[in-house]
């Protein structure tokens, strides 16, 4: 896990605290914040990191479906099982079963892995057979479960054995401290995957990744990141590779940044909007900005502009609705 700051720090700290203990975890928080990430953690430092880790989601999923995935079944249960299966319990035996969006789960379903929990055995669709299990369960929900409690879509009794222990893990939008961290590491990883030379962010770019909402978390600044070294050709991700809803509210103001830096950032982006405009005429470009094209030349050097053909093909918002700056 990477960009572990703040109170993301003190969350990992209980992680690993509950890690060597053998108790059942409830992991809470928005979807893509990771929750699957720190189950995963968790296993890797428990007792039982050399056992497997099984993961299933319950969400979206017929209540048929769920029980054949989670108990299996044997040969002749139902139409359609010609041969014998085992299910994630048995799958997870001796390591760790991880339930994502257990608050999707159906009442009936919800008694029989009660059961389970408290058992300690299941038996397969079709068959009477008890088989013991030992394994380590940690579920996860970004449901309010208290709410589904009160509602009575959600058992109590459940609920508190699933409920021994409780991770919450925070948003995106309240740890912003970790944006460039992760944004940096995203950024390696992709560009590496794609065998491109992107190294960094414009401190446009990333100011705007610092200042965006992230409904999605995590999960959405890695797609966002993603598709912006798939979009840039150069060493530098800039403003207009990323989404535009990313922009939109964007404000030009970067704090911190001196009067030369606001100028030559100026600069750069009226020259890339000329050249679009003019579609990569240097010529025309010097004419309409009213300078010479020696000068021109030496300008786009040494703000390190693209050719025309290298940009993404589409004028970028930011650069549309330029004003001057004094």
């Amino acid at each position: 896990m990477v960009g572990i700051t703040g109170s993301m720090s003190q969350t990992i700290e209980l992680a690993r605290k509950m890690s060597s203990c053998d108790i059942s975890l409830l992991i809470t928080g928005e979807t893509g914040t990771g929750k699957d990430l720190l189950a995963r953690t968790i296993h890797q430092l428990s007792p039982r990191c050399s056992g497997p880790f099984v993961g299933f989601s319950c969400a979206n999923l017929p209540e048929a479906l769920i029980e054949d995935e989670l108990f299996g079944h044997e040969k002749g249960a139902f139409t359609d099982a010609i041969t014998a299966r085992r299910g994630r319990f048995e799958a997870a035996n001796g390591g760790t079963l991880f339930l994502d969006e257990i608050g999707d789960l159906a009442l009936g379903l919800q008694a029989k892995l009660l059961r389970v929990l408290q058992q300690r055995s299941f038996e397969r669709l079709g068959s009477n057979q008890a088989i013991p299990t030992n394994l380590r369960m940690i579920c996860a929900t970004h449901r309010n479960l208290e709410s589904l409690l009160e509602q009575g879509r959600f058992r109590k009794d459940l609920y508190y054995r699933l409920n021994v222990m409780q991770v919450r893990l925070p948003s995106l939008r309240e740890r912003r401290e970790e944006i460039p961290v992760l944004a940096c590491h995203f950024l390696s990883c992709y560009a590496r995957q794609f065998h491109k030379k992107v190294n960094g962010f414009s401190p446009m770019a990333m100011h705007a990744l610092e200042e965006y909402c992230w409904p999605g978390n995590v999960r959405e600044l890695e797609n966002t990141v993603q598709r912006a070294v798939v979009m840039a050709d150069a060493t530098t991700i800039e403003l207009w590779h990323l989404p535009k809803n990313l922009c939109g509210g964007f404000n030009r103001a970067v704090s911190g940044h001196s009067y030369e830096e606001e100028v030559r950032d100026f600069k750069r982006r009226l020259i890339l909007r000329t050249l679009l405009e003019c579609g990569g005429r240097k010529t025309e470009v010097a004419r309409a900005l009213g300078v010479g094209r020696s000068y021109l030349h030496r300008l786009i050097n040494q703000l390190q502009i693209p050719c025309p053909e290298e940009f993404a093909g589409e004028l970028p918002d930011s650069a549309s609705s330029l004003q001057p700056l004094i």
